[in-house]
């Protein structure tokens, strides 16, 4: 049994060493080829500095390459941080200055982006493409380089389940992402559930939608590698149209596809979406927001036979509960349950009496136990002491535990169903945005006296965002200007799509932001 990731690929490269792993963009890599090049790159990455425990950036849009360098980097000891490539150069910046990366993986096109302040702080550039000459930001070299470097072996590094792997950032509430920091033992303990659960073989065809910086990525990287299956890169290009999406699922005979629902809804919505039409599809994932139920009748409708799954889980522990769709039952359901606890995973709900729930109707926030949850969050002691606590509902050992800040009610068939959050923390479009992130951005423009973003329930996105503003001259400052101003500072997903402009936003007794009156006075 593996106990480190990258043993997942050493197995299925000896079992099936010329079937294809990975393909992206017309390109494709054999595991025999995946194995190889990955041990090349972990060489390189050691000869230039890269110790156990040390971040390397990856920083350049999805391709065969993509999956190379993240078992390079788990080979040299390392671990990986998947940047958004279509992020603001200052949220790449900060990342790469809160983890302290020394070593990016990235392409000409990105890297000239970078500002000087972060160049500089860089040790080595790796680039995938483009031209390797620089003037400043450490040593720059090229992919092909790699063929200087060993194939036949991995270096030698000392690594245990519970050394870190990688590193994801998500929306932080002070303005700023946060990385939250994922062991070995992390990943295998949910990749191990999933090749269980969903049956996974070498004779499947997954497909990876989601980027490779959001926690969906897990499932359909490792657990191909596990069963020795194949991976089909869904990139920019293939997510944009639904018509050009369902094309790329019959024409690449996919069987198991995991997706946010927005994603489904909008093949449902624009694409001709029929059993027939996918004689290889047998199983569909989904997650990261709550899947409409008159979308989700009509798919189960579209896709007779496809076993369909409701995944439910924080970055922070991965999955930790799921629910298997009965067609049968969907016309008597209000809204889908987010499930059962996954094996080796306990989740209970606390009341606000600090008792765990164990009645039915009964509602609280959802703890997560086991050994999926997070170490709690790069560089911040604060955050981490307030997310991930002692499990004080036991005395005979020191265990820490995850409070999700997602409130659940338990059901009298043992499924907890999903109430809402506990902070302003919401989901669009699969991606967790802290409202308070949009906020900071648009505070930051100094026409803005006050900003309020609010989340918009939409049936096809989960929320849509608007912004409520208070301008020290709304004469002067258009909603335009302020969505071009947010670009440069968070990523498109988090832009607000409306931007309403107020005298004065409305305050509560204790001279806080009314967000109640907002949403009761501001048109949707």
């Amino acid at each position: 049994m593996a106990y480190i990731l990258q043993q997942l690929l050493k197995k299925s490269a000896a079992l099936y060493p010329g079937k294809t792993a990975v393909w992206a963009r017309g390109r494709s890599i054999t595991y025999r080829e995946l194995e190889e090049k990955s041990n090349r790159l972990a060489h390189l990455l050691q000869q230039h500095g890269v110790r156990k425990g040390d971040r390397v950036g990856l920083y350049f849009p999805k391709a065969v390459e993509s999956i190379i360098s993240m078992f390079g980097v788990l080979k040299a000891g390392g671990v990986y941080v998947p940047l958004d490539p279509q992020a603001p150069a200052d949220r790449v910046g900060y990342i790469l200055g809160n983890c302290g990366v020394r070593v990016l993986i990235t392409n000409d096109e990105k890297r000239r982006g970078l500002s000087s302040e972060t160049l500089a702080a860089l040790e080595l550039s790796v680039l995938t493409a483009g031209d390797t000459k620089s003037s400043n930001g450490g040593k720059v070299v090229p992919w092909s380089i790699l063929a200087e470097f060993p194939a036949d072996h991995e270096p030698k590094v000392t690594l245990t389940e519970t050394d870190l792997a990688y590193i994801l950032y998500t929306s932080g509430s002070t303005g700023r992402p946060k990385g939250v920091m994922l062991s070995h033992q992390n990943a295998l303990t949910f990749v191990e559930w999933c090749a269980e659960t969903f049956k996974i073989t070498s004779d499947d065809h997954l497909s990876n939608h989601a980027p490779l910086h959001f926690d969906l990525s897990v499932f359909d990287v490792y657990n191909t590698i596990e069963a020795g299956a194949t991976m089909f890169l869904v990139t920019e290009d293939l997510a944009l149209f639904p018509t050009t999406l369902a094309n790329f699922i019959e024409s690449k005979g996919i069987t198991v596809w995991y997706s946010v629902p927005s994603a489904l809804i909008l093949l449902l919505l624009h694409a001709n979406i029929k059993r027939e039409r996918f004689p290889s599809l047998r199983t569909v994932l989904f997650a990261g927001e709550v899947f409409p139920m008159k979308y989700l009748r009509r798919l189960a409708e579209s896709l007779p036979g496809v076993d369909l799954y409701n995944l439910y889980g924080p970055t922070e522990t991965n999955v930790c509960t799921y629910y298997k769709v009965e067609p049968a039952r969907l016309e008597s359901l209000d809204k889908l349950p987010i499930g059962i606890a996954c094996e080796n995973t306990e989740v209970f709900a606390v009341n606000d009496q600090d008792q765990i729930v164990t009645q039915p109707d009964e509602s609280g926030e959802l703890y997560v136990r086991g050994p999926a949850v997070t170490y709690g969050y790069w560089a911040d002691a604060e955050k981490t002491a307030k997310m991930v606590v002692s499990n004080r509902f036991q005395k005979h050992f020191q265990e820490n535990m995850y409070r999700t800040g997602d409130l659940v009610t338990l059901a009298e068939d043992g499924n907890y169903y999903f109430l809402g959050r506990r902070d302003s923390m919401i989901k669009s479009r699969g991606y967790r945005i802290e409202l308070g992130e949009i906020e900071s951005a648009l505070l930051s423009h100094p026409g803005v006296k006050e900003a309020a973003a609010i989340a918009v329930p939409d049936d096809i996105v989960g929320n849509r965002i608007k912004a409520v503003v208070s301008a020290h001259d709304s004469t002067a400052l258009k909603p335009a200007e302020l969505q071009q101003f947010c670009a440069a500072r968070i990523p498109k997903y988090m832009i607000p799509e409306i931007i309403e402009f107020l005298e004065d936003l409305p305050k509560t007794s204790t001279g806080k932001i009314d967000r109640v009156r907002l949403l009761e006075t501001v048109p949707a």
